[in-house]
C-alpha cells in the first residue's frame, strides 16, 4: 500500500487494517491503530509505520484510547518469505527471548549485524527493538486481562527484570504498569472461569469461520488432544516445561484461551503458537475477496465466509502426523497416532505445572499424556506402529534425524528451505512438504493440485472446467485448497469416490 491508500484507510478508520500498518501523527507524538476514532490527521502530519517497534524507536508513544497493541498481528508474516518476515516468525515464537539476537541471526543464517541492517532498512527498527515490542503488546495483555502480580507479568512477558518491564511499560504507553492495569475496567478474569485458571482474549478480524474446531476435532488424539466444534484441549511440551490449556470459540470477535499450567518463561510462545494454529492474524475479508472472483468458489465462500487455515503447535509433531497419515484415512491415522502416543511422557492434570504451585487440579482431567518427543519415536516406532515396513521404516528414521538435530526445520523456515531440508528423507513426497508448508510455516499460497480431495471438490463445483491449479486465487490458494477440501468432504452420490488420505479430506464444517 501506498501513502495515499494508507491515508483512505485512517480517514474511514477501516478496521481491516489494524495491525497491519501503524499511523503516527507528528504533531502529538502518538501512533495509532488505523481505525482510531479520533479525528483524521493532515497528511503533513501523518507517518506510517510496519511495526509498532518502528513507531517507539522513531519516538512515538501508543494512543491510549484506540490501544493499538491490543488488535490481531499483521498477516504478512505468512505472505511474505524473506526474511524480514522469518524473522518476525521467530521473534514471536520467542528466539530472541531465549536466545538472544545471536541465536535468530545463526537461524537465519546471517551475521547479527547483516540482521539488524536488513531488519532496519524493511522494518524500521532492529531484532531488539522487535522483540521488545512482541514483550511489551504481551504485557499489555496480561495486564488488563488477569490478575497476575507485576512481577509475573514482567517475566511472563519475556523481560529479565522488573525495572526494565517497567521502564519499557511507560516508554511504550506513557503509563506505569499499574495504570495501564487501571485501564481494563472490570474486564480481567471472567467470573466463570475455573480458579486458578489463567484466562486471555485472543482477538481476530471477522469473519471466523468455526470450521477449524472441527479440524482439529476429527484429527484429535486420544489422552493428548481433547476438541469439539467450539473448543480445543490439549498438552504441550515447551521450552521450559508443559503447558495444558484449552481454547473455546465465543463468537465475539475473539477465542477464550484458559491456560490451566504453563511456565511462565514459555506463555508469550504459547500465546503465539496458540494464534497460528488458528490463523488468527489472517485478513479473511481480502482472502474471501479474492477468492470469490472465481465463480466456481463463490458459492462456497458465501456460504462460509472467514474459513482459517489449521497451524500448527509443533513443527516436528506435524511431520510425524502427516507421515502416519499418508494414504490411510482420518479416523484411520488417528488411531494409529493413539497407539504410538503410548510412549508420550505421562501427564497428571491434577498435579499443578511449574509456573502455577497454586493452582488447583483441572475439573475434567481427561488428558493423560503428551504428544511423543522424537527420541522416543525413534526407539518405540517398529512396536508401536502398524502397518507398511516401508512407512514404519521412514518415520522411525524421520525421528531418529529430528531427534540427533540432523533433521531441523520450524516456523522460520520458507517452503523452499522446508523442502530442501524434507525432501531428501524417505516417504517424504512433494505433497507432504506442501501441506507443511501449509500447516508449520502458514503458507498461503499452495495448491495441491495432485490430491485426491482437492480433485473430488473441482468435481464437486461441476467438473474441471476453468484452470486447474486456481492460479487467478494466488496468493490465497491454500484457502481454495481448503474450500475444495469442504466441498470434497459433503455428501455425495454413491458413485462419487472417497478421498484416502486423511490430510487430503476436508475440514469438517458439516
Amino acid at each position: 500500500m501506498d501513502f495515499w491508500q494508507r491515508y483512505k484507510a485512517i480517514d474511514t478508520r477501516d478496521a481491516r487494517f489494524d495491525g497491519q500498518f501503524y499511523t503516527a501523527v507528528k504533531s502529538t507524538g502518538i501512533y495509532c491503530r488505523p481505525s482510531c476514532p479520533a479525528r483524521t490527521p493532515k497528511p503533513e502530519n501523518v507517518e506510517f509505520f510496519e511495526t509498532s517497534a518502528a513507531a517507539h524507536e522513531s519516538g512515538y508513544r501508543a494512543c491510549k484510547r484506540c490501544l493499538p497493541e491490543a488488535v490481531p498481528g499483521t498477516p504478512a508474516w505468512n505472505i511474505r518469505s524473506d526474511v524480514a518476515a522469518r524473522a518476525m516468525r521467530l521473534i514471536n515464537d520467542g528466539l530472541v527471548d531465549d536466545g538472544g539476537v545471536p541465536a535468530l541471526a545463526g537461524r537465519l543464517g546471517y551475521s547479527t549485524r547483516q540482521l539488524g541492517r536488513i531488519l532496519s532498512q524493511e522494518l524500521g527498527a532492529g531484532p531488539l527493538a522487535l522483540a521488545r515490542a512482541a514483550r511489551a503488546q504481551t504485557a499489555r495483555q496480561l495486564l488488563v486481562s488477569t490478575g497476575m502480580s507485576l512481577a509475573d507479568v514482567a517475566f511472563a512477558a519475556g523481560f529479565n527484570s522488573v525495572r526494565q518491564f517497567n521502564e519499557t511499560i511507560s516508554a511504550v504507553f506513557d503509563k506505569t504498569p499499574g495504570q495501564l492495569r487501571a485501564t481494563a475496567n472490570g474486564r480481567r478474569d471472567p467470573v466463570d472461569a475455573p480458579a486458578g485458571t489463567l484466562t486471555l482474549r485472543l482477538p481476530y478480524r471477522e469473519p471466523f469461520d468455526p470450521g477449524v474446531f472441527r479440524f482439529l476435532e476429527a484429527r484429535a488424539i486420544p489422552g493428548v488432544e481433547i476438541a469439539d466444534g467450539t473448543s480445543y484441549e490439549r498438552t504441550l511440551a515447551l521450552p521450559h516445561g508443559v503447558a495444558h490449556f484449552r481454547v473455546s470459540a465465543t463468537g465475539q470477535g475473539y477465542l477464550e484461551l484458559q491456560i490451566h499450567s504453563v511456565n511462565l518463561k514459555d506463555l508469550h510462545r504459547l500465546i503465539t503458537r496458540v494464534r497460528r494454529l488458528f490463523d488468527l492474524d489472517a485478513d479473511p475479508q481480502a482472502i474471501d475477496a479474492a477468492l470469490a472472483a472465481d465463480p466456481r468458489l463463490a458459492a462456497s465462500v458465501a456460504e462460509v465466509p472467514g474459513l482459517r487455515l489449521p497451524g500448527a503447535l509443533d513443527p516436528q509433531e506435524m511431520l510425524v502426523r502427516a507421515m502416519v497419515g499418508q494414504q490411510i484415512t482420518v479416523s484411520a491415522a488417528r488411531t494409529a497416532l493413539a497407539g504410538l502416543s503410548v510412549c508420550g511422557e505421562r501427564f497428571d492434570a491434577s498435579e499443578p505445572g511449574p509456573a502455577t504451585a497454586e493452582a488447583p487440579p483441572h475439573p475434567e482431567a481427561r488428558i493423560t499424556r503428551l504428544f511423543p518427543t522424537a527420541s522416543s519415536l525413534a526407539e518405540h516406532v517398529p512396536e508401536l506402529l502398524r502397518g507398511p515396513a516401508r512407512r514404519t521404516a521412514s518415520l522411525q528414521a524421520a525421528a531418529a534425524a529430528m531427534a540427533s538435530g540432523d533433521l531441523d526445520f520450524g516456523f522460520g523456515d520458507t517452503p523452499e528451505t522446508l523442502a530442501a531440508a524434507l525432501l531428501p528423507q524417505a516417504g517424504i513426497g512433494p505433497w507432504t512438504v506442501g501441506y507443511l508448508s501449509m500447516r508449520i510455516l502458514g503458507a498461503p499460497d499452495v495448491f495441491l493440485a495432485g490430491d485426491a480431495a482437492v480433485r473430488n471438490g473441482i468435481r464437486a463445483l461441476g467438473g474441471d472446467a476453468g484452470d486447474p491449479t486456481f492460479t487467478a486465487a494466488s496468493p490465497w490458494r491454500s484457502y481454495a485448497t481448503l474450500h475444495l477440501w469442504r466441498l470434497a468432504a459433503l455428501p455425495r452420490t454413491a458413485t462419487t469416490s472417497t478421498p484416502a488420505n486423511p490430510e487430503r479430506k476436508a475440514p469438517h464444517h458439516g
